[in-house]
């Protein structure tokens, strides 16, 4: 963010203090922007300010600089906290947006390098593997307590946290500190699933009840059932789809299935947050959390017959159901389609975009009062998944800082990761970009009474399912090494380029090639692979758990449930 837009903000929102830790620059902070949108009270909130102005005046003139990706919460960090902070601090902080990938390059970069390009990293706890194994990242639990302990805010109330699972390594330290947090989930038209000509038609057809599918044979039978349906009767024109997603060979296309799309499936073994020993990576650890193989034939599950059906039906799905322009739409692209108001159902839908289901633009997918016309649920899960099993992905973009990084520059950059995450600025950003990493703001009175407008995003973050969404665990040695492998031999099997088997085959082996070098260089000392020998695949498919044999049917009985009454079975 350049330096004059910072200004004009600060000068907006009435901070025009010194360029000294200030006080009054707080007041009108709170006066301005949060008025009242906070869980804790006024006096509350002044006195965490006041700590915030005590703490920072070592630091006062201090020029910062951190990076996150571009979404909506990172936007409003940017945009009005980061201005707010350097006015109420004197700390200036430039907090720079850029796309996913260039933020997981720079934090290589600085890695491999050991120069300080960011003071802070709001680095997705994808990477909490890569963190706790090379020890570059500072361990925040030892920080806390010892270096940073004069810049940890009394009241940051860790156990608030709602994603610190997901940021804590096997030794129980925690290396991350959740910034922003949101689930990929099942999307649905919910005014066409309780549509009675839609319920009778599908109940003859079907021979069951249209509404959430439990499993993917229930998705695909909607999918099937929507694609092309006439919705006239609704006052819906054009054409309608049943499924929808993205195709296209580009880094985004890796997240697709790395962020859970196997699990779903029931790649994984059973655990949370993560599978063990198998993860949905389809990567195998030994009892010391060491990796020891991707391919089957060392134990792993990414060339597995579940990893296979998992492709092999996104890739069927895409055809069949699915606009024919999203072969060729990344992530980003494919987002904001089904709020167009012609697509029935997704299955791998983000709740990052929940802001722009219900904003400007939407109009197509709300009704006269603004109200949605859509859901969210639980994700359907595949034919190898059994209970206890992952079932879908939490993206959780953390604070990160690098042991790089100079000592008074990290403290500096603390302070400014606890003001855009602490509790009286978290119910208004959160509100923003409806991102939630605190359980204080999801229980607020704020958010039920703005629940019914969100379309089940928080009664989902407030039901016990929410545990079975996680993201990268900890099985994975090097994130930036080895999801850049995902993409490419993915986007092989999407173009048809190779099977879906010769595509999982290839990449599996890809990644054992980055585990072995990791295991020739030592450079992960005691937490770094250490491969099986090469059995027999019949050998571990016989083995209880993952990687699973192939099932001999994988069209399992369809099920369904009732919105309604999944929304009930979770409130009681």
């Amino acid at each position: 963010m350049n330096r004059l837009l910072m200004t004009t903000t600060a000068v907006a929102l009435g901070l025009t203090g010194p360029a000294f830790a200030d006080m009054e620059a707080a007041r009108a902070f709170l006066d301005n922007e949060i008025a009242g949108l906070s869980v804790l009270t006024r006096e509350e909130q002044e006195a965490e300010m006041q700590w915030f102005v005590d703490a920072a005046q070592p630091f006062a003139g201090m020029e910062i600089s951190v990076v996150s990706e571009t979404i909506t919460t990172h936007e409003y960090e940017s945009q009005v906290l980061a201005p707010a902070f350097s006015a109420i601090t004197g700390i200036q902080v430039t907090h720079d947006l850029i796309g996913e990938g260039d933020v997981v390059e720079r934090l290589q970069t600085q890695m491999q390098s050991g120069e300080n390009i960011y003071d802070a990293y709001v680095n997705d706890s994808d990477l909490i593997g890569t963190h706790w194994r090379y020890q570059q990242a500072r361990n925040l639990t030892d920080w806390m307590a010892g270096e940073g302990a004069d810049v940890t805010s009394p009241t940051l109330d860790l156990d608030d946290f709602i994603g610190l699972d997901f940021t804590t390594g096997p030794d129980g330290k925690l290396y991350q500190l959740p910034d922003q947090q949101f689930a990929n989930l099942y999307w649905f038209r919910y005014d066409m699933f309780t549509d009675e000509k839609n319920m009778s038609d599908f109940r003859e057809q079907y021979g069951y009840e249209l509404g959430v599918p439990v499993n993917w044979s229930a998705y695909e039978d909607i999918a099937e059932f929507f694609t092309g349906r006439d919705l006239s009767h609704m006052g819906i024109e054009g054409d309608i789809y049943g499924n929808m997603d993205y195709g296209k060979k580009d880094p985004s296309l890796g997240w697709r299935y790395t962020d859970a799309w196997m699990s779903m499936a029931g790649m994984g073994d059973v655990g949370e947050p993560n599978g063990l020993p198998v993860d949905e990576w389809g990567i195998r650890v030994n009892e010391n959390s060491q990796p020891v193989g991707s391919c089957v034939a060392r134990g792993g599950a990414t060339n597995g017959p579940a990893a296979v059906y998992a492709v092999t039906k996104a890739i069927e799905w895409l055809e069949k159901y699915s606009p024919p322009t999203a072969a060729g739409m990344t992530f980003g692209e494919a987002g904001p389609i089904p709020a167009q108001g012609n697509i029935a159902q997704q299955m791998f839908w983000y709740t990052a975009f929940t802001a722009d289901m219900v904003g400007d633009g939407a109009d197509a997918v709300l009704d006269e009062d603004g109200m949605p016309l859509w859901r969210m649920a639980p994700s359907p899960h595949g034919v190898y998944w059994t209970e206890g099993t992952k079932i879908g992905y939490q993206d959780a973009g953390s604070w990160t800082l690098m042991e790089s990084t100079p000592v008074d520059r990290a403290k500096a950059a603390w302070l400014y990761a606890q003001f855009v995450t602490s509790k009286t600025v978290d119910l208004k950003k959160s509100d923003v970009g409806l991102t939630f990493i605190r359980e204080s703001t999801i229980n607020s009175d704020h958010f039920t009474e703005r629940a019914p407008r969100l379309g089940g995003l928080v009664e989902f973050y407030r039901s016990p399912a929410r545990v079975q969404w996680s993201p990268t665990g900890t099985n994975v040695p090097d994130y930036p090494r080895l999801a850049q492998l995902w993409w490419q031999n993915i986007g092989d099997a999407m173009s048809g380029d190779k099977t879906p088997q010769e595509a999982l085959d290839a990449l599996c082996e890809q990644q054992e090639q980055v585990l072995e070098r990791l295991e020739r260089a030592g450079v992960q000392g005691d937490l770094g692979p250490v491969m099986n020998e090469e059995q027999d695949p019949e050998y571990w498919l016989s083995q209880p758990g993952s990687p699973k044999a192939k099932l001999e049917n994988e069209d399992e009985e369809p099920m369904t449930v009732s919105y309604d009454e999944l929304i009930q079975s979770w409130q009681n």
